[in-house]
């Protein structure tokens, strides 16, 4: 192998960079696996004077939907606004083929919240007891569409 140079990427490149490897990555997975419809959509939700106060985003592969985000203001939370926003990305994701939903969160309300939704754990990274932080938890769920 040829000389190759592996150095961090300054944080002002660090999009573009990761844009151009996770490009390359789905064009080589693409070429190796059967693929589905893998869209990427983003929802909003907005007051009257167009204030974001929540929104949602969210991308499908290989028939199944990914929550990367969620987040409803503090103000409104409790409202039933995040439902909507799962339900109609859920919606979203059965028209475009999906079979399956999944997500992952670190917020002990959040996983509450997705549990009442219907999602249910497939796994769970957590710290070892005794270390830095020790109780956090990541909890990784899915739901059947």
């Amino acid at each position: 192998m040829a000389y190759v140079e592996i150095s961090f990427v300054e944080e002002a490149d660090s999009k573009a960079v990761t844009a151009t490897i996770e490009d390359r990555l789905l064009q080589s997975l693409a070429e190796e696996n059967e693929q589905s419809n893998n869209e990427t959509f983003v929802l909003k939700a907005t007051d009257e004077t167009g204030k974001i106060l929540g929104g949602l985003s969210a991308s499908t592969s290989y028939d199944w939907l990914l929550i990367k985000l969620l987040w409803v203001d503090d103000k409104v939370r409790g409202a039933g606004l995040g439902r909507r926003l799962v339900e109609l990305a859920e919606h979203e994701a059965r028209r475009l083929g999906c079979n399956a939903a999944w997500l992952d969160t670190s917020n002990e309300a959040a996983h509450r919240f997705y549990l009442g939704l219907g999602y249910e754990d497939f796994g769970v990274l957590a710290n070892p007891p005794n270390r830095r932080l020790s109780s956090h938890r990541r909890w990784f769920m899915k739901k059947d569409l």
